[in-house]
């Protein structure tokens, strides 16, 4: 019997909530981040299409650091702004198998705080 590892653990943790979130059939804001950057996504329910999407890799956003929880709330708040932009209002958080804490809980809070409902 294997240790499972840190990155398999999360994609677990990440595909049951998945399953929960398949049944709501809302439309997805996905985050995923590496330690320099962080994404968001607004996908479909089926998870076909990708309606919005923000990252720290754009151009007016790499200004100063990318990988802390300021640039976190500054994509949760440009993300909101898009995915309201689109016409979509309740979402389902999609935090990819990350504990909601640091830079996952910075985006998802000022995604609330932009208008979003979650």
């Amino acid at each position: 019997m294997a240790m499972e590892g840190k990155q398999q653990a999360r994609l677990r943790r990440a595909r049951r909530a998945r399953g929960r979130i398949r049944a709501r059939a809302l439309p997805r804001l996905s985050v995923y981040r590496t330690p320099r950057h962080i994404y968001a996504q607004l996908l479909t329910s089926d998870g076909s299409r990708v309606l919005a999407a923000a990252s720290t890799l754009e151009t007016q956003l790499r200004d100063g650091a990318t990988g802390n929880c300021t640039a976190a709330a500054r994509i949760g708040t440009l993300i909101g702004e898009r995915v309201l932009a689109a016409g979509i209002d309740t979402v389902a958080f999609d935090r990819s198998g990350y504990r909601y804490h640091g830079r996952v809980r910075s985006l998802a809070q000022s995604a609330r705080e932009a208008g979003l409902h979650f």
